[in-house]
């Protein structure tokens, strides 16, 4: 049974500043006071598990420990179909340590040497009370990669990143019309409808 978030604050368990800013927006219309892992100087635990949604259950159960607060976590990743799956949940890693998505870009590229550009991005999210309960919620969109890499209004991987039924890629896009349809809003919408909205 999901639990309804009745407080009036809660912890973004990032230290990415574009996800803590998308998160944020995505937050607005509930009056609810945003933090973030950051703002609160907590430590980012290391990402032991195998999927996103066992990252997300780590991040936020310890952020919500230290906080004393509600926590949400996303761990997202994009995933590439003739990669088998990578870089999945390594997608940060492989912009290695100074996160420069634009390496970690051409290595999907190069990785992809021509092959089938299918690809998709999961989101799962992850809402935890210091108490231990936890509700986690997963999202996807699906597109394809695109070289060289367009715009510069996303992060991470968006600007080689495709939604299927569009021309432009997820760093050319609007950051709203982005926002209405990506795998983040999917996984978010599925949490507020369980966890905000009264049913």
């Amino acid at each position: 049974m999901h639990r309804r978030f009745a407080e009036d604050k809660i912890v973004v368990a990032s230290h990415n500043a574009g996800k803590v800013r998308e998160i944020r927006d995505l937050l607005r219309p509930f009056a609810v006071e945003t933090l973030s892992a950051g703002d609160l100087n907590l430590a980012e635990p290391d990402e032991t598990e195998t999927t996103f949604k066992g990252n997300a259950i780590l991040k936020a159960k310890a952020a919500a420990k230290a906080s004393g607060l509600p926590a949400l976590s996303d761990d997202s990743g994009l995933c590439v179909d003739a990669l088998n799956g990578d870089p999945g949940i390594y997608s940060a890693r492989w912009a290695g340590p100074d996160k420069d998505f634009s390496v970690a870009m051409a290595k999907v590229h190069e990785a992809l040497a021509g092959a089938d550009p299918a690809a998709h991005f999961t989101c799962a999210l992850c809402l935890a009370w210091p108490d231990d309960h936890v509700d986690v919620f997963e999202g996807y969109v699906h597109g394809a990669i695109t070289w060289p890499p367009r715009g510069d209004k996303g992060f991470g991987y968006d600007p080689i990143f495709v939604p299927n039924g569009f021309d432009i890629t997820f760093g050319e896009m609007d950051p709203d019309a982005k926002h209405a349809m990506s795998h983040r809003a999917d996984a978010f919408s599925q949490m507020i409808h369980a966890c905000f909205q009264q049913n």
